[in-house]
């Protein structure tokens, strides 16, 4: 995958977040923070140099490029943190003002026949089977009409993250969902299962 547009655009919508939050909510002082951040760019480029092109209607590759990013400041912080304090650097990171006016923006379109549209095709591409870092879902109405589930039973973050080490800290990505649907406003999410917990798959169901 090449560094320009979709992950060079990423990194500079998120990488003051991430830098602000290693003080924030880990406790870094500044100068040690910016180090962090100055040595996450390089890895970032070569984590991104690395993964393969996606294919065009992949809608995933945001999934994976955003994985790559917390992955890079990862890996130079030195002493790895806690899980409960990576969820909450993880999530602050990410819910950004722009983040929020997408989830937003998403929660008013969610259950129209353009989202349930959008997600047939995804379940129909089967991705992952070609890449991956890719993602495989299947897309499971309620029988009550009461919203739809999105089955994966491939994770491109849990290969990604699982390859350079850092597994431990994928629940703390798949935590940012509840965070999202939130504040979408428009369902409930669910879950049970998650593939980086040993389950079958990870369930994502969203109820009106």
């Amino acid at each position: 995958m090449q560094y320009f547009g979709l992950p060079a655009g990423m990194r500079m919508l998120f990488r003051r977040s991430f830098q602000r939050n290693l003080t924030d909510v880990l406790g870094m002082d500044r100068r040690a923070a910016a180090n962090v951040a100055g040595r996450a760019k390089p890895r970032y480029r070569e984590i991104i140099g690395g993964l393969p092109r996606f294919e065009k209607g992949d809608r995933f590759v945001v999934n994976i490029v955003n994985c790559a990013l917390f992955a890079s400041f990862c890996l130079e912080m030195g002493e790895r943190p806690s899980l409960d304090r990576m969820t909450d650097y993880y999530r602050e990171s990410m819910t950004t003002a722009a983040m929020k006016w997408f989830c937003r923006r998403s929660g008013r379109r969610k259950f129209t026949r353009s989202d349930i549209a959008s997600m047939q095709r995804t379940a129909a591409m089967k991705a992952a089977d070609r890449n991956r870092y890719s993602w495989n879902m299947d897309l499971l109405p309620y029988a009550d009409g009461s919203g739809y589930e999105a089955r994966f039973t491939k994770c491109g973050i849990c290969t990604l993250m699982g390859e350079l080490g850092l597994a431990a800290y994928i629940p703390a990505m798949c935590r940012l969902d509840y965070t999202m649907s939130a504040l979408g406003g428009a369902d409930a999410f669910v879950r049970e299962y998650t593939l980086a917990s040993g389950g079958p798959y990870c369930d994502c169901g969203y109820k009106k």
